[in-house]
């Protein structure tokens, strides 16, 4: 009795029974992208978030600009002199960062350049005892000396050169004035100073040692004899005159003759 009810039911409705036979109806979902923006879009009424929210009791009310205006205007004018006041100071803050930027980078420029430049004085002050000291060595070489030892002397002297050509590379210059040069306080230093007959006084008359720059710069200066002026012969002194008393006996002495 229970399967007639159920299956007149059927009869009577062929399109639930066509549903029926078919299975549960999927119902539609929602486009990706429609879904995406009804959630990120707020309803009415909602505030996004992160946004400033705005008081509507810290407006000025209308009735009270339209019946003082010249009071919101000079509210408006304090406030933009405000904005202009901190625009320039940060401006002058921007500009005092980069020029304090740009001198350091010259200053380091500078610094970088000193001391490709001059980072080898100390190692080039320590080398010039050894140039001083083949110098001298080769000062005293005679021409016996010379025959009895060829290869040592060409030895020694080969070592000089290629001291100097290293001091070369490394812009070391060797300062050594000649004879009757003028003394440059700068470049010399003087060690003694003589009276030289002919020579020029302030002229350099010997050097004991030569000097040395670096880059243009004194590294050590030439020690030199500068000459001295002569001094001056203390006048000749004049032949005392007669005494008054024979002056005055010579006519006497005429008239009685």
């Amino acid at each position: 009795m229970s399967e007639e009810p159920e299956k007149k039911t059927r009869d009577e409705d062929p399109e639930a029974a066509g549903q029926a036979e078919a299975g549960p109806v999927e119902t539609a979902k929602p486009a990706a992208g429609n879904g995406a923006d009804a959630a990120s879009k707020p309803e009415d009424g909602a505030s996004v978030a992160g946004a400033k929210k705005i008081d509507v009791s810290d407006l000025p009310d209308i009735e009270e600009v339209m019946s003082d205006p010249s009071g919101a205007a000079e509210e408006a004018i304090d406030a933009f002199a405000q904005l202009e006041a901190e625009r320039d100071a940060l401006k002058d803050k921007l500009l005092r960062a980069l020029a304090e930027t740009e001198n350091l980078r010259r200053r380091a420029d500078r610094d970088r350049k000193d001391a490709e430049t001059y980072g080898g004085t100390r190692l080039a002050r320590d080398l010039l005892a050894v140039h001083d000291n083949l110098d001298r060595a080769l000062a005293h070489v005679d021409d016996g000396i010379r025959d009895a030892a060829t290869g040592f002397i060409e030895g020694v002297d080969l070592t000089q050169r290629e001291l100097l050509n290293a001091f070369a590379k490394h812009k070391i210059e060797k300062v050594s004035p000649a004879i009757g040069e003028k003394f440059d306080p700068n470049r010399h230093q003087a060690m003694f100073e003589a009276p030289i007959p002919g020579a020029t006084p302030g002229a350099v008359v010997e050097v004991v040692q030569a000097g040395f720059t670096i880059a243009e710069r004194l590294l050590r200066p030439a020690l030199v004899g500068v000459a001295r002026a002569a001094a001056e012969a203390p006048p000749a002194e004049e032949p005392a005159d007669a005494p008054a008393d024979e002056a005055e006996e010579s006519p006497q002495a005429t008239s009685e003759e």
